[in-house]
């Protein structure tokens, strides 16, 4: 009976690790930084970031599109195919003309990771150009 126990825990300890294996297979997006915060801008200010990710999967990762909440938000975005273990970037600009106080928009990016949608975001006070 001692036997037969241990032959089930050693079965499920190799089902259980199979499992885990299949779930982390395919490409997956790491980003260094997920947010920003530019603090406080001048109306009319343009700032951009660079975020910086790692394609931590095991298949190539292909960023198909990169949503933006409002025309104020830019993006630029690798169009090739990203290896496993290789770095990529995404330029986000945000254009403060006719915004006010604080500002936070999400860019959401859509590509064949694991989890198929992923955001980043940015945050800025926009204060007032004085006239």
């Amino acid at each position: 009976m001692k036997r037969l126990s241990v032959l089930f825990l050693i079965l499920f300890a190799f089902t259980a690790t199979i499992q885990a294996q299949e779930t982390e297979n395919g490409p997956k997006i790491t980003f260094e930084q997920k947010k920003v915060d530019f603090g406080d801008i001048t109306e009319g200010e343009k700032v951009s970031h660079e975020f910086v990710f790692e394609n931590t999967g095991n298949e190539v990762l292909l960023i198909s599109d990169v949503l933006v909440q409002c025309g104020c938000t830019a993006t630029d975005w690798p169009k090739d195919p990203i290896p496993p273990g290789e770095k990529g970037s995404i330029n986000v600009v945000f254009n403060s003309t006719n915004k006010r106080g604080v500002q936070n928009k999400v860019v959401t990016v859509v590509s064949n990771s694991t989890t198929f949608r992923d955001a980043v975001s940015l945050r800025a006070n926009v204060i007032p150009k004085a006239n």
